[in-house]
This record gives structure tokens, C-alpha cells and sequence, in this order.
């Protein structure tokens, strides 16, 4: 049995290779201790871990290390800095109970300017976390040719893979809006400048959340109103500006026909799925909120089986 791990903005998702998944809140993981955390693991993917193989784990932007690796191996939790985005304290409980645990894990990097992908991006430090990463594998083992997937959730990250390797990645703070993180405009730099926010403050209320009445994506698609619309409609068209901008990127690596994924909560909706397609004039293929979990997933069972390279990234890691 293998198990992927997607550590999200709001909760830790879980799947095992066979598919079965579960969910474990941010904000409830913080108040449990690492038995409880482990017990409720075991308890929601209906396993055993001593039945387990190998985990995959991420952890936060995963920007202090390269190569797939084991656990065991990385230090500082696998990151350069500890604050960046939302921080509730819940998905460190998690990451720290199954690394102390003893459990067989490798970790997944991030996707940042030490990368092994085309160095022209790395004008920007960071351009995906590692979930990202599960992602793409994920969909690369549906279509096994170049593909571009995008992330649409509570932050928008894109990710491009050509030749069975990923070449680069649009970070959440650089393009597309997602519900609640987006790139920094003039007015957030101002009030930056002013000392009214700090820049993680306004990186988090940057989505298309900001300037409506509505706090959440759950009210979002409660409202079914002109400002919800507007909301998806926004999160849409940047989406699909982010998928064009890196078909510029895979098209000066050979690609011609690459295929079209979205991921995430949002690419879950028939608006946003219709409406990227409809300014794209293509057909996508939504893998859906779970997609980095089983991704990951599929990374451990590849890499327990022998794989030295998982789109590129070279893997440190050998079964006993």
C-alpha cells in the first residue's frame, strides 16, 4: 500500500494508490496530538500502516531541497523560510507526527529557482509546492505526453511538463488569482509601504474574494449571484491567461499538442471548467481537488518500485 499526502491551504488530503481518500482539516489537526493525528489517518483511509510501503509527503513550498528523497534525510521540514501564505499550525502537527512516526516516507521538493527546469524562469524563487508536483504526475500518467495542468483552488499555480519532464511553474504570487491568495497590485504595495498590511497579509487576500461580500468559496457557490459570477468568471480568465502564457513556455520546448488539465476545488465547477474552455477553445480534463494526494501516491508506489526520476526530478531514494 502507498500513500500521498497534499498539504492544502485549509486541510491535509490523503489517498492511498488504490484510491481511497480523506480529509483532515487545518484548523482540527492543530488541537490533536500525533497519536490522534496518526489514529485519524488510519481510521479515514480505512488502512493499517503496517500494511503501509511507502509515504509521500509534502510540507508548505518545499523550497529547501531538490530531489525526491527520503524524510528521514531533510532538514527544517524541507523549507527555506517557515511563514508564507495562511498559517494555522495544523499542517505542521501533521507533517511532524508522520515524519517522527518511524513510517517508511519520502519527501516531494517544490518547484523553485534551484530546479532542475528551464533556467529562464528562475528569475522568480519559487514557482510551485510540492503538491503541485503530485499534480502533474498524476496527469501525466492519464495522457504520457506533454501537458499543461492548472491548480485552481485557494491559490491558481500552473505547471507545464514537456517530454515527459516539467519545465516550469507560475507561482500563485505571480499571475492568476485564486479564491483567496493572488499576486501583490500597486494598491497592496502601497499599503505595504504604509505599514497598514504586511505583504503575507495582502498575498492572502489577494483572490478573487477580495472587493465582494463573500468569505469563502462555500458562499461563493451558495450566493448564485451577479458577484459570485463575476468571482468564477474572474478566477476563469486568469486561469486560462496563466495556461496561454505557459504554452509560450512548452511551445519553445517542442511541444505542439499538449494537453489541458485543470485541478483543484474550483476546476471542479461546470462554469469555470466551460468558461476556460470556451477562452481557450480547447477541451480540459478537471482530475479534481484530490488529484495531488493520489498523485503523490503514485509517486511513492513508482519510486518504491524502483523509478530514479519522477518528471525530472531525480529521486535519493532506495527500497530496503
Amino acid at each position: 500500500m502507498f500513500i500521498g499526502m497534499d498539504h492544502g491551504t485549509t486541510a491535509i488530503r490523503f489517498s492511498t494508490s488504490s484510491g481511497s481518500t480523506f480529509e483532515l482539516l487545518r484548523a482540527v489537526a492543530k488541537d490533536m496530538s500525533s497519536r490522534e493525528i496518526l489514529e485519524s489517518i488510519e481510521l479515514g483511509l480505512g488502512i493499517s500502516f503496517v500494511d503501509l510501503k511507502l509515504f509521500a509527503l509534502t510540507y508548505s513550498m518545499g523550497d529547501g531541497f531538490s530531489m525526491i528523497e527520503s524524510a528521514s534525510n531533510i532538514k527544517n521540514r524541507g523549507v527555506r523560510s517557515s511563514k508564507a501564505g495562511t498559517h494555522i499550525g495544523g499542517g505542521t502537527k501533521v507533517f511532524d507526527a508522520l515524519k517522527g512516526s518511524g513510517l517508511p516516507a519520502i519527501m516531494i521538493p517544490g518547484l523553485h529557482n534551484r530546479s532542475a527546469t528551464d533556467p529562464r524562469l528562475n528569475i522568480f524563487s519559487h514557482g510551485a509546492s510540492p503538491e503541485k508536483v503530485g499534480i502533474a504526475y498524476h496527469a501525466y500518467l492519464k495522457c504520457r505526453g506533454d501537458l499543461i495542468v492548472s491548480d485552481m483552488g485557494s491559490n491558481t499555480v500552473t505547471v507545464g511538463v514537456s517530454q515527459g519532464k516539467i519545465v516550469g511553474a507560475i507561482d500563485a504570487c505571480i499571475f492568476a488569482p485564486g479564491v483567496h491568495h493572488g499576486p501583490l497590485d500597486l494598491e497592496a504595495i502601497q499599503n505595504i509601504d504604509k505599514g497598514i498590511i504586511t505583504a503575507d497579509e495582502a498575498f492572502s487576500n489577494s483572490g478573487v474574494l477580495k472587493g465582494t461580500s463573500k468569505k469563502s468559496l462555500q458562499e461563493i457557490l451558495e450566493g448564485n449571484d451577479e458577484e459570485a459570477d463575476l468571482a468564477l468568471k474572474t478566477a476563469s480568465i486568469f486561469s486560462a491567461m496563466e495556461i496561454s502564457a505557459m504554452r509560450v513556455l512548452l511551445k519553445d520546448h517542442g511541444a505542439e499538442d499538449e494537453g489541458i488539465f485543470l485541478a483543484g476545488s474550483l476546476s471542479e465547477l461546470p462554469l469555470v471548467k466551460t468558461e476556460i474552455e470556451r477562452l481557450l477553445n480547447v477541451k480540459t480534463i478537471s482530475v479534481g481537488k484530490w488529484s495531488a494526494a493520489q498523485g503523490c501516491a503514485e509517486i511513492a508506489r513508482d519510486v518504491y518500485h524502483g523509478e530514479d526520476e519522477i518528471l525530472g526530478m531525480k529521486v535519493k531514494y532506495k527500497s530496503k
